[in-house]
């Protein structure tokens, strides 16, 4: 049944906006999976670019499920790293008159209310305009919303420095709420040029929370709690955790994928062997540092599976004789449940952690940018369930093809106690995950009452 023709009484609908890129895209659709599945009364409509729609609408989803798209008026996806501020400032400013001519197509009743990136800072104001309540579902860790909900605190504390000096960047930061102690340099440089810029922006949408009904993470409360009980005083509506969303229900979904190549190499390789190795679907790094990534994997003898997105030709070429696997794309949860996956190589984003976590895999730390930073933090020191690739001398520029070499060769090292305790605390938080979505787990309980709360709210 498709929520935009007419419909019984009590018909229960929920428009779905996710911002238009991947780390955004995948959760907003796992909730939508998540909330359909947990209530056989509710429909879903999904609203995307037709850009995206080409990428994903073929993709398996519940029947409850309808996807509406907006015209292609913002940059392309397969672009947006070149010039990144101007694509947050177009969906910013071009997105918001086709989505509210589009909820104007949806034939009564109205929804019961609209799921809305918290980064889509327009919605609020559709929602206000339209009489529909608006609900805020932010992607990233709850750790880094209390993080930049409490920036000013680095201002009254000195510590929002441009670039920090090598004598500044060690110093802890301890009175963030929500946040373990953290060294400077593990922390977004908001204050700084490019991400100043991005912050700026992500700051006007903080401002709009207030427009908001209640707000729902993509953690499990029992990974941030300390985070989410923060939130949960400051903010003045309701909290929710509903994670980890990630895809894991396919797992058990059919049996065509693991007919796949590299399923049917990895099931040859010895277990726990292979470090799984992907950049993310957005930011990557220079030319010449990934020259150095790609020399140090190949010298330290490591088994590996690749996921290069774009240039996989390139690298398949240079790593040639060595062993490893390289794809161009590959079901990363299943590979990371995979018996044979020792160890990820991981940019950090907040997807991919929670994947490695629910994988009960190693993390080898790789931030990129942004929240990536302080991702990578949470890994290493607070869960304790990984390592860092990080430069011996904080002069140079790039990390060096024997650094890399050395911490791949340690961090693959099956006899090594280090390794073996990391693993052992992995599997914990597995555990941990796992537990949050089954049952009567936390982020089942969460879902239900959100659920009970957006069906009755107007």
């Amino acid at each position: 049944m498709d929520p935009t023709e007419s419909q019984p009484l009590g018909f229960r609908h929920v428009v779905a906006m996710p911002y238009p890129g991947r780390g955004h895209i995948n959760p907003m659709m796992n909730l939508s999976k998540r909330l359909v599945c947990r209530n056989p009364h509710l429909h879903v409509t999904f609203v995307i670019t037709e850009e995206w729609l080409g990428f994903i609408g073929s993709d398996p989803k519940p029947d409850r499920i309808h996807f509406a798209t907006l015209p292609n008026v913002i940059p392309s996806e397969l672009v947006r790293a070149n010039d990144f501020i101007s694509f947050i400032n177009a969906v910013c400013t071009k997105l918001e008159e086709p989505f509210e001519q589009l909820l104007d197509r949806l034939n009564s009743p109205l929804p019961n209310a609209i799921i809305a990136d918290t980064y889509v800072i327009w919605a609020g104001r559709v929602g206000t305009r339209k009489n529909i309540p608006v609900v805020s579902l932010w992607t990233m860790s709850a750790t880094i919303l209390s993080f930049f909900l409490h920036s000013d605190l680095l201002i009254s504390h000195g510590h929002a420095l441009i670039e920090p000096s090598e004598s500044k960047e060690d110093e802890i930061v301890d009175y963030v709420p929500g946040l373990s102690p953290t060294r400077l340099r593990d922390l977004p440089p908001i204050f700084d040029g490019y991400s100043h810029q991005a912050f700026k922006t992500a700051k006007l949408c903080f401002d709009e929370l207030s427009k908001a009904k209640c707000i729902l993470f993509t953690t499990a409360y029992e990974l941030e709690h300390k985070a989410i009980d923060v939130l949960t005083s400051k903010l003045d509506f309701p909290v929710y955790t509903a994670g980890p969303l990630i895809p894991f229900e396919d797992l058990t979904v059919g049996n065509d994928r693991s007919e796949s190549d590299y399923i049917r190499w990895l099931d040859e390789q010895p277990e726990s062997s292979v470090l799984y190795i992907s950049q993310g679907s957005f930011l990557s790094v220079s030319e010449t540092q990934m020259e150095e990534i790609v020399v140090g994997v190949r010298e330290s003898g490591v088994r590996f599976l690749w996921v290069a997105r774009g240039g996989e030709s390139k690298l398949k070429k240079v790593l040639e004789g060595s062993s490893g696997v390289v794809v161009s794309w590959c079901d990363q949860l299943r590979v990371l449940c995979h018996a044979a996956i020792g160890g990820f190589w991981t940019h950090c984003g907040f997807n991919s952690t929670l994947e490695g976590i629910y994988s009960g895999v190693p993390m080898l730390a790789f931030p990129l940018f942004w929240d990536q930073i302080l991702n990578a933090k949470m890994i290493v020191d607070d869960w304790r369930v990984g390592m860092r690739i990080e430069r011996t001398k904080k002069t140079d520029l790039l990390i060096g093809r024997e650094e890399i070499k050395e911490v791949v060769k340690r961090f693959m090292d099956r006899e090594s106690e280090e390794v073996k305790e990391m693993r052992r605390r992995a599997c914990d938080l597995s555990e941990i995950s796992r537990g949050a979505v089954a049952g009567n787990g936390s982020s089942n309980v969460n879902i239900d009452a959100f659920i009970r709360d957006i069906t009755n709210i107007n």
